[in-house]
């Protein structure tokens, strides 16, 4: 099921060029099931953090963890100006959204190598951010505020499962086809919602949706994603936010030497952060059965997420215990909860593994040193809003795009010779966009799968969690439709 999200080859195309290098990144390491004990005797900086972060002994050296952390840091960053974007969406500031992210990632990402010690990226992810704006806050018309509250009790759950180490029984009750489609489908719905802000899909009364007029920002638009794609098919580092840059520039003459709207506005360098949306949340408020199964597909997408990157993480680079799981499973996942728990409170949507890690994994990086120098990167763009808040939405659209291609890499794993298995799957995927919400998508496959097994006489089939799970789908669409 790993390769589910391990689909994961979503957020970056370099990212699936290094899985494909196996050979490159395999290496030989002491096993080791859990948080290996620093050696003493350490003084010199170089030797104390090689000794605590075990370099050495996992073949890698500080020169070389370091530039691992840069490179995931660069093929990732674009999620600091992406993932306000979306947010702002659902009504909260641009600026605080920005605070939110920086911070978040730069405290689960720490604890991640100080605790897990895995060089591992975690952040605001893809896919819950679009969940908690387009179906909570759009789609059900929840307040931002609750619908943090949402995130903060999926957080709570995902971390009673990380303590109580149940993720095998969870794993095997969701079929691998529906693991896929949900995966897919939230990627066509990452690049609708890439499309709609450019203006390239418009509504139409005749047709539903329609191609946008031939506009500045419409070409502005066309060309921007056209170079990232092109920047990610050459294997630049930091393809995604080398294109947002690229557009941003091609944007920022409109309105000025030609077009009517002006999209980029300088407002300054740097600012402090905006802490307006932190303790934001309404934990109390979101606790109604109306909104348990909004709470249940955040905890059920970014549960997943989490295994599923880091079991492709781990096999791509060899990051495994002597049982063959991946290394630090229990803690690594910890920290996942933790980050979920505490985004909330500070006014983002849950933070997930990065699959992105992977881009430092194939630079050699090793160890959770990787991760602390990811943290440290984040930082200084909490004091960058104004900066960062020149980019328009037709230059956060292109990345919305090619994340979408990257998410649909499982459609192949679909075995659509087999109905009973096709169909659910199928009506995940295209129900997502064409519905606007994700949380719809995942109801119908849900039912669906139960009701065509049921019917057919494969109820042996069925485990528990889907059972729970359709009963919640039901609940979900007869309270919020």
């Amino acid at each position: 099921m790993w390769s589910i999200l391990a689909c994961a080859s979503r957020l970056t195309g370099i990212t699936n060029a290094h899985f494909n290098n196996k050979g490159t990144m395999t290496m030989q390491h002491p096993s080791t099931a859990s948080a290996e004990t620093p050696r003493s005797g350490a003084s010199h900086p170089g030797k104390w953090l090689d000794a605590y972060f075990n370099v050495s002994r996992r073949g890698s050296a500080v020169k070389t963890e370091i530039l691992a952390g840069i490179a995931t840091f660069l093929a990732s960053m674009y999620i600091i100006v992406v993932n306000p974007a979306i947010l702002s969406d659902a009504g909260i500031p641009f600026s605080a959204a920005l605070s939110a992210t920086v911070m978040i990632s730069f405290m689960s990402s720490l604890a991640m190598g100080l605790y897990a010690r895995n060089p591992i990226l975690v952040a605001p992810g893809m896919g819950m951010n679009a969940l908690f704006t387009y179906t909570l806050v759009m789609g059900a018309g929840l307040s931002w505020e609750v619908a943090l509250g949402c995130v903060f009790w999926s957080g709570v759950l995902f971390a009673i499962l990380a303590m109580f180490n149940v993720r095998q029984a969870i794993i095997e009750a969701i079929p691998e086809s529906l693991r896929y489609a949900i995966t897919c489908g939230i990627g066509l719905f990452i690049t609708f919602i890439g499309l709609k802000n450019a203006g390239f899909i418009v509504g139409s009364e005749a047709t539903l949706v329609s191609l946008g007029s031939l506009s500045p920002s419409l070409v502005t638009f066309f060309i921007g994603m056209m170079a990232t794609v092109v920047l990610v098919i050459m294997r630049f580092n930091g393809a995604l936010i080398l294109g947002i840059a690229l557009t941003t520039l091609l944007a920022a003459p409109m309105g000025r030497l030609w077009g009517e709207e002006v999209l980029v506005e300088w407002g300054g360098m740097m600012a402090w952060p905006d802490f307006s949306a932190v303790m934001q949340v309404d934990i109390w408020g979101a606790l109604k059965v109306a909104y348990l199964p909004f709470i249940f597909v955040m905890l059920f997408t970014n549960f997943f997420d989490a295994l599923s990157c880091f079991m492709a993480l781990s096999e791509s680079a060899d990051l495994k215990d002597d049982q063959g799981n991946p290394r630090n499973l229990k803690r690594s996942m910890t920290v996942d909860a933790f980050a979920s728990m505490i985004a909330a409170p500070l006014g983002t949507s849950a933070a997930q593994t990065f699959i992105e890690s992977g881009a430092g994994v194939a630079q050699g990086g090793r160890t959770g040193l990787v991760a602390v120098v990811i943290a440290l990167l984040f930082l200084p763009f909490l004091f960058l809003s104004p900066l960062l808040s020149l980019v328009p939405g037709i230059a956060t659209a292109p990345a919305l795009v090619l994340v979408g291609l990257f998410m649909l890499a499982p459609v192949g794993k679909i075995d659509w010779s087999r109905y009973d298995q096709a169909f659910p799957a199928f009506l995940a995927i295209i129900l997502m966009p064409l519905t606007y919400s994700i949380t719809l998508g995942i109801a119908f496959g849900f039912l669906s799968f139960v009701i065509i097994k049921a019917c057919t006489g494969k109820l042996a089939e069925i485990k528990p969690a889907m059972w729970i799970s359709a009963a919640l789908s039901i609940v979900m669409l007869v309270t919020a439709h």
